[in-house]
């Protein structure tokens, strides 16, 4: 019988025992970390000697010794309680610093004085557990078939997923071409700066200061990507361990959520065919529940989406049936394919053309009813019910939540159930702050702990549809690994995109940073999030730490946490408020709090459980909902069984009210994180700090699918956007130039992968200036290079050629194409000139004085041929920059061909120098020029651009030739212009 008080092993789950002297047995004497004896034997037989939790080293003397006393019969004694707390070392979930324990409730040692209840919690269990263990006898199996059993039981030791390391042969060469180039550029740097250009000393301290920012950034960019991976699923073993015939599933269950705000911007068509494809995703309907964000509180939005779910009965038997992919109608119709490829049952064809029909009654029904949305009623909106609408008000209006589907919501076609379909739209008050996009997400993250409480969500943009329908199972073979999933906080998939031109002028697909930059952090710590098309463990999201987590450094009065000494160093000084800040921080999120093992905390009586919330300040962290309460302490999901199913739906419209975060961690430490537009990398990055790592799962068929932006000017807006919630983040205190560094959990080559997601924008400051050297330079016949001697030459000709060469073995191992990798040089020139450069301003502007800019656009109509939009021509202000970088370099290279045919056959040396340096930013700014100039006629801007060059140059070569007037003829034509005048 198992004792209530004494601890659990943190290996094995069993009691830890006694020792030969009938004392609780205690494996580490340091910290107290729960191991059992026969499990500490195991660690010591297999060379780990050394404590899981603090590092220090076993007593192995100790162990051995008992280990033979227990072997000669000493009997061992069970204590029901136990009289000195620091001898008990608990098993328990890390808990970050989102848990406000306060110091009323632990006692002088400094541990909480609800252990007892806990551990009293665990007795009960494992008396539950014994007692079913007691009565459900095992039935004898004959020989044969307890061997198919043994042989059904190793497989689940297969790993449901594997690491393939990049060949060494490509990955070594590309490596040592890394340090060749840090070399080169010391040399580099060291001759740029030992000779100066006197004569030009400006221009030349410009040039250095610009090349040695560049310089840093390329580190921040090159040394995350120095240990790239790629990996491999293996779906038909999750299903085998998971999906036996004959019983339920054992997969998790996921809850999906989409999100939108303006129907009027974001077509609901579109939102509904992301929506048709999450119910019909290849996956236990039971486990599936989908949660619709309208965050603009539109009726609009509302009928759509009560179309969908009746469209939906008659769609997901469909694509089961058939396995077609992808799921979206509006995209699988209009593939281009032979749709009748691998197809053998011969209803297919009638019953794809029926649904075809289906579908387009579908798109007719919901353009009606944009249609009639065009123009809102002065009364406001009505229901059908003649009741008017509650988002009549979009910024003043209660919470809404309407279930579709599901269990005992409609079937479909063929009377099989459905996954789950819920419409919410949180409230609404004038005075509130509601954080925009991340303030929807954790509204999402509370109603759904309250309805399905699934252990894993994925969110979508409204416009990111499921590409695979087997996306979630590439997942949950990382997530529902016991080894790869217990650190890991989500697994990020790769963003692909249709309707992208086949040049991709404006690199929209953003293929350098998917597939090189995302690999290199897989390599590390994990990929950044990326805001969509993620799938993440929920109790990462509520501020808990992994199961494992590296030991913090022991405070100490007495030394320098520099040095180890007082007396070398530092003198004794009281430590600055930040860093005393990050150190709290840092051990509360070592705290061990044995709550956070609760599995089953309805086994309490409600005054227990009431009292166990109280007790731990629960409150204070995720709100004032004790059911949402206990879905946080429900590791593996699910709804509690205390919660009254009839009031889920008024539990579920109270945690969504405008209220409910106030005074919470909500947005600070849990959840979607607040304090930048770009929510997405201070969500992962947080997490991150914890010790979670994450995993980049790239299937053959991208699992999601979405649409950019193909216009000029809406590109570089939504890059505006990013580099202005980088800036935010770079002003703000999650920094991670200094944040985070008190639990050492974040690797420092993460660490410098998110400081380049945070300065770069800054890059568009030393960027624009030397972009506009060029011109100087041509226009003042001035160069910010010195006459080169044979040694500079070499050290100039070398860094080209490393460069070089560190791209094409970049492109090797990643298998990237070369024109995607210029197109994202050409835009980094592009945005870093426009979008960056406004973004830095505008980030300032916003934290010194409080000014929030708005760029506005105004469009022009658009060709009704194919990418249409891709001609648009939008002005706004953040074209500015790059145009006149454009100009004023185009008015260089003719000024310096003007010069040197002035000067003659020297000046042309020097001349070329220039010339090249501009051509490098007109090139770099050519896909802006083709955007800025439009279709033209469907004359190709090269053509328009080399004509003007051309013309420019050879103007100036027939003036100076002169053929018209002849030399001779000079002075008299001089004596009778003179004559004239007088």
């Amino acid at each position: 019988m198992m004792k209530s008080g004494v601890p659990l092993c943190h290996t094995c789950g069993d009691q830890v025992g006694f020792n030969s002297n009938g004392e609780l047995f205690v494996g580490c004497h340091e910290c107290n970390f729960p191991i059992c004896k026969s499990c500490l034997e195991y660690e010591i037989k297999e060379g780990r000697s050394s404590c899981l939790r603090c590092g220090t080293p076993y007593d192995e003397n100790s162990a051995i010794a008992d280990a033979e006393t227990e072997a000669s019969g000493n009997r061992t004694k069970m204590a029901a309680d136990l009289s000195n707390p620091q001898d008990v070392g608990l098993h328990a979930r890390n808990i970050s610093s989102v848990s406000t324990l306060d110091s009323e409730y632990n006692d002088e040692s400094g541990n909480p004085i609800w252990k007892n209840r806990v551990e009293s919690w665990k007795d009960k269990k494992n008396k539950k557990k014994k007692a079913t263990t007691k009565v459900v006898k095992e039935p004898e199996v004959p020989p044969p078939q307890q061997m198919e059993e043994k042989q059904q039981l190793a497989d689940p030791a297969q790993p449901l997923s594997t690491v393939i390391p990049i060949p060494k042969s490509q990955l070594s060469p590309y490596r040592t071409v890394i340090i060749m180039r840090l070399i080169i550029l010391a040399l580099f740097f060291h001759y740029r700066v030992t000779n100066p250009v006197d004569s030009a000393y400006g221009l030349w301290l410009t040039s250095v200061i610009c090349e040695i920012w560049f310089a840093f950034s390329w580190v921040l960019d090159q040394f995350p990507k120095w240990s790239p991976i790629n990996r491999e699923t293996y779906i038909d073993r999750l299903s085998e361990r998971y999906e036996r015939e004959g019983e339920p599933s054992e997969l998790a269950a996921v809850d999906f959520f989409v999100s939108t705000v303006d129907p009027l911007k974001e077509p609901p068509l579109i939102t509904a065919n992301t929506v048709l494809s999450i119910l019909a995703v290849d996956y236990p309907v039971d486990k599936v529940s989908c949660y619709v964000s309208d965050d603009g509180a539109a009726m609009l939005t509302f009928e759509s989406l009560v179309e969908t779910a009746d469209f939906a009965r008659k769609w997901v038997p469909f694509c089961k049936k058939f396995s077609i992919e992808p799921r979206a109608p509006e995209f699988y119709f209009s593939q281009k394919i032979d749709y009748l490829k691998d197809k053998v049952q011969p209803s297919f064809v009638k019953e794809r053309r029926s649904m075809k029909k289906d579908y387009e009654e579908f798109k007719v029904r919901i353009n009606a009813l944009v249609a009639k949305a065009q123009k809102t009623p002065e009364e406001g909106w009505t229901m059908a019910d003649g009741t008017p609408w509650p988002g009549n008000n979009p910024r003043d209006h209660p919470g809404m939540i309407q279930v579709f589907l599901g269990q005992t919501g409609a079937h479909d076609i063929e009377e099989n159930e459905l996954p789950r379909l819920v419409y919410v739209s949180r409230e609404k008050r004038p005075g509130y702050q509601h954080h925009k996009k991340a303030g929807a997400e954790n509204a999402l993250v509370r109603v759904s702990a309250i309805l399905t409480n699934a252990p894993f969500i994925l969110n979508l943009d409204c416009d990111h549809y499921v590409n695979n329908s087997q996306a979630i199972r590439e997942a949950m073979c990382f997530l529902m690994d016991p080894e790869v999933g217990r650190d890991l906080c989500y697994v990020q998939f790769p963003q692909r995109f249709d309707g992208i031109d086949r040049h991709d002028r404006y690199a929209n697909r953003n293929t350098v940073f998917f597939d090189v930059n995302m690999k290199g952090l897989d390599g590390i710590q994990g990929p950044v999030y990326v805001g969509t098309g993620c799938v993440f463990y929920r109790q990462a999201l509520y501020g808990y730490g992994p199961l494992s987590l590296p030991s913090l450094p022991k405070e100490s009065s007495s030394s320098c946490s520099w040095c180890g000494s007082c007396c070398c160093c530092c003198r004794r000084k009281k430590p600055t408020k930040d860093l005393s800040e990050v150190y709290r921080d840092s051990k509360r999120d070592d705290l061990n709090a044995a709550i956070f093992n609760l599995r089953e905390i309805d086994n309490y009586d409600e005054y227990e459980r009431s009292m166990l919330i109280s007790q731990m300040s629960f409150e204070k962290t995720f709100g004032q909902s004790s059911v949402f309460i206990e879905s946080t302490l429900m590791e593996n999901g699910g709804v509690p069984d205390s919660a009254n199913p009839s009031l889920l739906i008024k539990e579920a419209i109270h945690v969504i009210s405008c209220g409910y975060e106030e005074k919470t961690a909500w947005g600070k430490e849990i959840g979607w994180i607040y304090g930048s537009v770009t929510e997405d990398i201070l969500t992962g990055f947080k997490m991150h700090c914890r010790g979670w790592r994450s995993i980049y799962c790239m299937p053959l068929r991208p699992a999601f699918k979405g649409s950019a932006p193909i216009n000029l000017s809406d590109r570089l807006h939504q890059v505006l956007r990013w580099a202005l919630g980088s800036v935010e983040i770079f002003l703000s205190r999650h920094c991670p130039l200094w944040y985070g560094f008190g639990g050492g959990r974040l690797k420092w080559l993460q660490r410098l992968a998110y400081i380049n997601t945070i300065v770069y924008p800054f890059t568009s400051l030393p960027l624009i200036a030397y972009c506009t050297l060029p011109a100087i330079c041509l226009l003042t016949g001035k160069f910010i290079i010195p006459t080169l001697s044979n040694v500079a030459s070499v050290w100039f000709l070398l860094l080209f050629i490393s460069i070089i060469v560190t791209s094409v073995l970049e492109l090797r191992w990643s298998g990237v194409s070369i024109e995607d990798w210029w197109r994202n040089e050409q835009f980094w020139v592009i945005g870093g000139v426009s979008a960056h450069l406004f973004a830095v301003f505008q980030g300032f502007l916003k934290m010194i004085a409080g000014l929030d800019t708005n760029f506005t656009v105004t469009a022009k109509a658009a060709d009704d041929t194919e990418f249409g939009e891709l001609y648009i021509f939008k002005w706004t202000t953040v074209l500015i920059p790059p145009t006149t970088l454009i100009v004023v370099n185009i008015v260089g290279v003719v000024a310096g061909f003007s010069d040197a045919l002035n000067k003659g056959y020297e000046a042309w040396g020097p001349l070329f120098g220039k010339i090249f340096f501009a051509f490098w930013v007109i090139l770099h700014l050519y896909p802006f020029l083709k955007g800025l100039m439009g279709r033209q006629n469907r004359t190709p801007t090269i053509v328009v651009l080399w004509s003007v060059l051309l013309g420019s140059v050879f103007s100036l070569v027939w003036v100076k030739i002169d053929p018209f007037v002849s030399k001779d003829d000079n002075p008299n034509l001089i004596q009778g212009c003179i004559s004239i005048d007088c």
